[in-house]
């Protein structure tokens, strides 16, 4: 467990302020945020490279917000892995418990434990150069487990791969976490990498935490603007929710109402996933709820996904499939129909 109680870190240019995180034993926790957003250097503090004006951190029931990192128990694994070039992939493995002075028959009954499941032990006797970035961030990961660390740090472990080699890994992580039952701490830049890999999350942005929750609560929840963009969202409103005498509430967002199932009235946000938009050549069903007529002003080919600009007004984007957008036949300047279930617009007062 990891428990960080009202943080505050004070560097050059930057700051992270009153930081609480409560981590259970065993999660997959994952740090998501844009760049420079105090991702690294949170997951640096609790290693202990820097120094804390306030708070306390406990790992498991130890406070170690004043120990020195080597002696706070912590892996860490950063995105470039930081192998010695001159030792050999074993040597870089067992350079930790050769600090800590172990003795060699340990250091080997350990290599035989750790290299096995990451499937690196015939790579034991090369050199790190002669690596692929995927056995590189392996060998990472085995540095780092050997030494029974309480809590694992991983920095962007994945930025570096190529997406072939960093989904195998990915899945290697994964099922190593589960295997060995230890806490991991992994930070990323990657929402999708978030979701797929992380029990739990906490998004971060400009030193302050600002949503912690299960991947479907944040992904499907947010309580922000600043969570509602970063999740990619995308469709993101502000407007003002009234109850009418139907007994439905109703979002407005400059001329345009739409029905939502919640009872939060006033100034609030809209959040629609793109995905949630649906859009089609002709009109649909009578009185289907929150259909519109649109115009195409926008689309951009993703390759196995198009996006879809269509302009009410506001301007909603939406997600189509390859295959449905051909199928359609959709083009710049076409009069479409676009309809949100109710159930798909997430208000909150962010």
């Amino acid at each position: 467990m990891i428990s960080i109680e009202g943080i505050n870190v004070h560097l050059p240019g930057f700051a992270l302020r009153d930081v609480n995180l409560q981590i259970n034993s065993g999660d997959y926790f994952v740090l998501v945020g844009p760049s420079a957003s105090g991702k690294t250097v949170l997951l640096e503090t609790i290693a202990g490279l820097h120094k804390i004006a306030s708070g306390s951190i406990r790992i498991g029931d130890r406070d170690v917000t004043g120990l020195e990192s080597e002696k706070r128990n912590v892996g860490m694994v950063y995105q470039d892995c930081a192998l010695f070039p001159h030792l050999s992939v074993r040597e870089n493995i067992a350079f930790g418990l050769r600090m800590r002075r172990q003795p060699e028959q340990q250091i080997s009954r350990e290599l035989e434990r750790v290299a096995p499941l990451l499937g690196i032990a015939p790579l034991l006797s090369r050199r790190t150069k002669n690596l692929s970035g995927g056995e590189k961030q392996k060998v990472a990961l085995a540095r780092a487990l050997i030494t029974n660390p309480e809590v694992l740090l991983l920095d962007e472990p994945l930025g570096a791969l190529d997406p072939q080699t960093r989904e195998e890994v990915r899945h290697e992580m994964t099922r190593l976490q589960r295997e060995l039952g230890v806490t991991v701490l992994h930070v990323t830049h990657d929402f999708e990498e978030a979701v797929t890999m992380g029990t739990r999350l906490a998004v971060i942005g400009a030193g302050t935490i600002r949503q912690v929750g299960t991947p479907d609560e944040i992904f499907h929840s947010p309580e922000s603007e600043f969570v509602a963009r970063f999740t990619m969202a995308v469709n993101v409103f502000s407007g003002v929710a009234k109850r009418g005498r139907e007994g439905t509430t109703w979002f407005k967002v400059g001329n345009t109402e739409l029905a939502v199932a919640t009872n939060i009235e006033g100034e609030c946000w809209a959040a629609v996933r793109p995905e949630n938009v649906f859009i089609t050549a002709t009109r649909p069903t009578e009185g289907t709820p929150n259909t519109f007529p649109a115009v195409i002003t926008g689309i951009v080919n993703k390759g196995t996904l198009v996006n879809i600009k269509a302009e009410l007004p506001p301007e909603l984007i939406c997600l189509l499939t390859r295959p449905s957008f051909d199928r359609m036949g959709l083009d710049l300047g076409q009069e479409v129909f676009v309809t949100i279930a109710p159930s798909s617009v997430h208000l909150f007062r962010g």
